[in-house]
């Protein structure tokens, strides 16, 4: 799909500022975010969303019996029969065909944990110091005495004039760069979006570069700030199991080794070089940058893999007026499933992430079966697989769409929603892409609530879930939450304290349902959305991209 990114994006990116957007966004659309909701029962359904709606299922979903939900697991098998029971039960229709499910091809590749790497005189352990991997069908890739490359941030953004790979020939070689876009830490040389990041930052784009560029092997320095996650998140999220989808030359196209180092390794391996990583990261901000390391990395990567299949889940509510033309909202209903390697729990159930937006979804569709009559346009409900191994589902489905695109008219993303009470904003992620957000805004006045960007936009949310699989294809894609405003004393007094609890349980085994969580916050963006979608569903137009978008549909 990378292949894909920069044709269709390039020419709209042209026109990008530097600057971050501001929070008071508008377009000249305004007008079509008026409530248009025919249903004569709104208001009843909207208000008869509750706690109990999403707590009910958010407990199944994050229960041991579903075992961290991974794909290809019993836990799927036992998670997508309850998705299709809860669809069947709010009234919606099979969405593709006769079938709730669409199959997704998946290939399973599991590195052996038994690996080190060698870099000049260090050797470094597994999970501790680094991981490695392979996306080739091969039971063993290897790189032996590969010469190392410091490619920068390993960027190649000609709408930038930025490239870390000019005049480099890394045939055969490794790369080595760094996580995250040139602007992140050099805000103010105005490159890229600022703190903003940008699909370049993403450790995806990185390696699919690598590859494009003919490397043998490719490494992430990871640091937390710059990748918004700690160490732990890549140790556990890179070993075990890693799925891609089938692809035709097996992996062939792929660097033979795709590879992190902790920031003291990467330290390591720089002085060994004669090199500072400092110095050298302060070089690689400036402008595009690559250096030779003259020192050389060793991995083995002995791996089993298999070919399997997973399944999106996708219903429908047929549309009154225009049942060809869908809304679809998005969740992923997959996590990490269990480590029965580690001691004492070792299941990921993600509670969080995202078996609460899964349980809203679910919500969502209840409230839809309810409406009276139903929206002019179709409204179908995809959850996906695989989203925590790149996007995986709705990256097929982007492909492969049972909806046709050109058919689309939006999309509305639910992912790890708020469990920390109500708020007074709603933080939109990627603000400023396009008209989506007068839905969104007219939706949230109705609450009280004001639209704000996200805390952290340098983190690149709007890249990290499954609307960016429907952005890429031009379809105007919304991803908003709760914000950072506590509704008031009490919820702020909670917040802190659950904050406290939660912090850090991001894709590990704390990640789990608790009886105390507050989902009044849940309640009220799942409405919002509701909102939202009705309202696409009936408009006149359909929404757009803002010209300053770097995704545009082919009207």
């Amino acid at each position: 799909m990378k292949k894909m990114f920069l044709p269709m994006l390039v020419p709209a990116l042209l026109g990008v500022s530097a600057c971050t957007p501001s929070n008071d966004t508008t377009t000249s659309n305004d007008d079509s975010a008026k409530s248009m909701a025919t249903a004569s029962n709104f208001d009843d359904v909207y208000n008869s969303i509750s706690d109990a709606d999403i707590r009910e299922p958010l407990k199944v979903l994050a229960s041991d019996e579903f075992e961290g939900r991974l794909p290809t697991t019993e836990g799927e098998k036992k998670t997508i029969d309850f998705l299709v029971s809860e669809f069947k039960k709010a009234g919606l229709k099979p969405g593709n065909g006769d079938s709730f499910l669409q199959k997704v091809e998946l290939m399973e590749i599991t590195a052996d944990a038994d690996m080190t790497m060698t870099i000049g005189d260090n050797t470094f352990a597994y999970k501790k110091d680094m991981v490695a991997s392979s996306k080739r069908e091969q039971n063993t890739v290897s790189l032996e005495n590969s010469e190392l490359v410091f490619v920068g941030y390993g960027v190649n953004a000609p709408e930038y004039n930025w490239n870390d790979y000019e005049g480099l020939d890394v045939e055969g070689k490794t790369v080595v760069m760094l996580i995250n876009d040139p602007g992140f830490e050099n805000p103010k040389g105005g490159k890229f979006q600022g703190t903003t990041m940008t699909y370049y930052g993403r450790w995806s784009y990185k390696y699919e570069e690598a590859s494009r560029q003919g490397a043998a092997g490719a490494i992430i320095v990871h640091e937390t700030a710059p990748a918004s996650y700690g160490w732990s998140v890549v140790a556990n999220s890179w070993s075990g199991p890693q799925y891609g989808l089938v692809s035709k030359d097996k992996g062939a196209s792929r660097v033979a080794v795709e590879g992190w180092l902790t920031l003291d390794a990467a330290k390591k391996v720089f002085s060994d070089a004669g090199l500072n990583f400092d110095e050298e990261k302060a070089n690689a901000m400036k402008g595009p940058y690559n250096k030779a390391m003259d020192i050389a990395a060793s991995v083995t990567v002995k791996n089993t893999f298999k070919k399997s299949e997973s399944n999106n889940v996708i219903a429908t509510l047929e549309g009154s007026e225009m049942p060809d033309e869908h809304v679809i909202y998005t969740a992923h209903w997959d996590h990490l499933g269990k480590d029965e390697s580690k001691e004492g729990d070792q299941i990921y159930n993600g509670a969080h992430d995202n078996a609460t937006g899964t349980a809203a979804i679910l919500a969502m569709a209840k409230a839809y079966g309810e409406l009276t009559p139903a929206p002019k346009r179709s409204v179908s409900f995809l959850v996906v697989t695989a989203e925590e191994q790149g996007l995986l589902g709705s990256k097929y489905y982007a492909s492969n769409p049972v909806i046709p695109i050109e058919n689309t008219v939006a999309n509305i993303n639910m992912d790890a929603m708020n469990v920390l009470g109500k708020t007074k904003n709603v933080a939109v992620v990627g603000m400023g892409k396009s008209e989506m957000e007068d839905y969104l805004k007219s939706a949230a006045s109705k609450q009280g609530r004001t639209l704000t960007q996200e805390d952290r936009p340098e983190a690149g949310y709007y890249y990290r879930s499954d609307h960016f699989s429907f952005a890429k294809q031009g379809v105007p894609a919304l991803y908003a939450e709760g914000g950072n405003e506590p509704a008031d004393d009490e919820t702020a007094k909670y917040r802190k304290r659950m904050n406290v609890i939660v912090t850090g349980c991001y894709h590990q085994v704390c990640d789990e349902y608790r009886e105390d969580w507050d989902l009044s916050g849940i309640v009220q963006d799942t409405q919002m959305l509701f909102d939202v979608g009705v309202n696409v569903s009936n408009a006149e137009a359909w929404p757009k991209w803002n010209e300053t978008s770097e995704f545009q549909r082919a009207y």
